[in-house]
């Protein structure tokens, strides 16, 4: 059986490319379509593109309910499904516009690769997503040790993702110029540090509480009093690989010179933290949705949420509420109970419901279910 088709190699290049300089897409998301590209030959035998026809979607969607995901054995999950799917029917209406595919394939045999209507909604509904609280972020930075360089930086880089809620990987490149303590900010420039969608921000420190901007003040202080270090060196630097007496590796410091590759070291930082605090792991992003929590009780008005969901680096309120703003069960429970009491009906309608705020999240939540259903 044929590994590859050359001519298919050749024409998945071009869209590729597309994607990239055309569509904008980052290599997370060209690399997401050249794995769902990589399914569909491998299950059509690697026939040439030019050979489509419709039955070829219907028989893929038939294997992919019966494929295992690899690390859990289990069957793909409708979102996997879903996003597979949505690839491939975006890829073959590319493809049909294309000089030599034109007489050949036709754009609505792309539609075959839709997948059923409550499949959809199975694979894009919201889900209640794991975060920590923040009582439980505080045990868990009070918990770690501070007695070397390492764990100084460990113990600094989960108090700094609180205070600023970025995301692993701007965590991974910052460096010293971007945090201004005085103002009490940290600039995520998107030329030196890998923002999402490469955006241009500036975060001010979140009201979080506890001992985590003391410690961010410290460990800038540390790396630019004791260590010496300049502006433009890595905020939060990567362990230095030595040799033991023993011959084996061991870490023995902190290098100077570049940044984190990639923010796998971060989570696992984040990781041991946890486990060493007795409690479940929670990823560095999870933080974020932490911080909406915590904005959604502290905020006294609209304008102080907007502010905080800036601070966040979103354009929009929305973004905040429908991706992070999604209340626990247990804290639903509360809210709904106590709006009958005159503790929770005291002054709260008139202090928290505006009509023009409620009127656009009425009409941005009913464009949402518009787009769903088609």
């Amino acid at each position: 059986m044929a590994k590859h088709n050359a001519s298919n190699v050749r024409i998945k290049r071009e869209y590729f490319i597309y994607l990239k300089e055309a569509q904008r897409r980052d290599e997370g998301s060209v690399d997401a379509v050249a794995k769902a590209l990589s399914r569909f030959e491998e299950a059509n035998s690697h026939k040439d593109f030019k050979t489509f026809h419709r039955s070829q979607a219907v028989a893929f969607k038939q294997k992919l309910d019966k494929q295992t995901a690899v690390r859990t054995g289990k069957p793909l999950s409708r979102a996997t499904v879903h996003s597979t799917l949505s690839a491939l029917r975006a890829f073959f209406i590319w493809l049909a516009g294309q000089p030599g595919y034109k007489s050949r394939l036709s754009y609505a045999d792309a539609d075959y690769f839709n997948l059923a209507e409550k499949d959809v909604r199975v694979a894009t509904a919201a889900r209640q997503k794991p975060f920590p609280s923040i009582e439980q972020v505080h045990h868990v930075i009070a918990a770690m040790p501070d007695g070397t360089p390492i764990e100084k930086r460990n113990r600094a880089l989960l108090a700094f993702a609180l205070l600023t809620g970025a995301r692993d990987g701007a965590l991974a490149s910052f460096r010293l110029k971007h945090v201004d303590l005085l103002q009490g900010r940290v600039d995520q420039d998107a030329r030196d540090v890998r923002t999402k969608a490469s955006k241009t921000f500036s975060t001010w420190f979140f009201p979080v509480g506890g001992d985590a901007l003391k410690i961010v003040q410290d460990w800038c202080q540390y790396l630019r009093v004791t260590m010496l270090w300049c502006e433009n060196d890595p905020l939060f630097p990567p362990t230095q690989i030595g040799i033991s007496e023993n011959g084996g590796f061991i870490p023995v410091g902190l290098r100077r010179d570049e940044c984190w590759h990639g923010a796998g070291p971060i989570r696992d930082i984040f990781r041991k933290a946890f486990e060493a605090a007795g409690l479940p792991y929670f990823n560095p992003h999870s933080f974020r949705d932490t911080l909406v929590q915590l904005g959604e009780q502290v905020c006294p008005t609209i304008e102080a949420f907007k502010a905080w969901s800036q601070n966040l680096g979103h354009e929009r309120v929305m973004t905040t509420l429908t991706s992070y703003g999604t209340i626990t069960p247990h804290r639903q429970a509360e809210l709904i109970r106590g709006m009958g009491t005159e503790k929770g009906m005291r002054g709260k309608q008139a202090s928290t419901f505006e009509p023009e705020f409620v009127a656009k999240v009425m009409a941005a939540m009913q464009n949402i279910a518009d787009n769903e259903r088609s």
